[in-house]
């Protein structure tokens, strides 16, 4: 356990509609170790997305009920309960020790701030720098995600730019704060085959430059074959093999 970064332990979540309740996840259990990539594939509907928004608190209460179970996240050699932390040790676990890629970008990126503003409020949010020190690191960022004319992007608008240069930009928001786990909620879904093999490659290379632990969240077994130490198939809410 010891190594362990992120441990969820018999984690079960239920949704009530009026008088009917739905339970979405049963008594899940999943450990991360520290520098380890594990990817949880399963169907539409099997509780993969629901499981990864539960760690970052992200499943409105209601109608979301937190049945049973914890979440730790083991940072700085302190256990924090995600599940029971208040909103202030939320904040600034979100995006700092946790970041998130979510599978549209389109809907992810404000379609009114330029990409580089973007990833310089979350630089800002988490970080005390100016504001032109964030703009070059901004820049750096943009960078090592390998995007064409860096400076160009960082005054575009996200419909300025393709599907893979905006999923770009989320993996170099997601990496602004040097998070320890990287959440990556099929990442590479709306894109075609060759940007998709560019993009898990990315997240690969830059997993192992920053010694980062990845849960890699995908319907399709082979695009996780090739990065991921361990697979946990998912199905109705279960894990059903690992």
């Amino acid at each position: 356990m010891s190594n362990a970064l992120l441990s969820i332990n018999n984690l079960r979540v239920s949704f009530s509609n009026g008088n009917e309740k739905n339970t979405a996840l049963h008594n899940i259990t999943i450990e991360v170790k520290k520098g380890e990539t594990v990817a949880v594939v399963g169907e539409s509907g099997s509780g993969k997305s629901i499981t990864s928004l539960a760690v970052l608190q992200l499943l409105p209460s209601p109608p979301a009920n937190f049945e049973s179970g914890e979440i730790i996240l083991n940072s700085d050699n302190e256990n924090i309960d995600l599940l029971h932390a208040n909103n202030k040790i939320i904040r600034t676990i979100r995006g700092k020790k946790i970041a998130m890629i979510f599978q549209e970008p389109m809907s992810s990126l404000n379609p009114v701030i330029t990409c580089g503003k973007q990833v310089m409020e979350a630089i800002t949010t988490h970080q005390t720098i100016s504001a032109q020190a964030a703009k070059i690191k901004t820049i750096e960022l943009f960078k090592q995600v390998q995007l064409p004319n860096p400076e160009l992007i960082f005054n575009r608008y996200p419909h300025e730019i393709s599907g893979g240069q905006k999923q770009r930009v989320m993996i170099a928001m997601a990496m602004s704060c040097e998070p320890e786990l990287l959440i990556c909620d099929e990442p590479t879904t709306a894109l075609d085959v060759t940007v998709q093999k560019n993009i898990l490659e990315l997240i690969n290379n830059l997993k192992q430059q920053n010694n980062m632990s990845v849960i890699f969240i995908s319907h399709d077994l082979s695009v996780v074959a090739e990065i991921a130490d361990r697979i946990i198939v998912m199905y109705k809410g279960k894990i059903v093999e690992e």
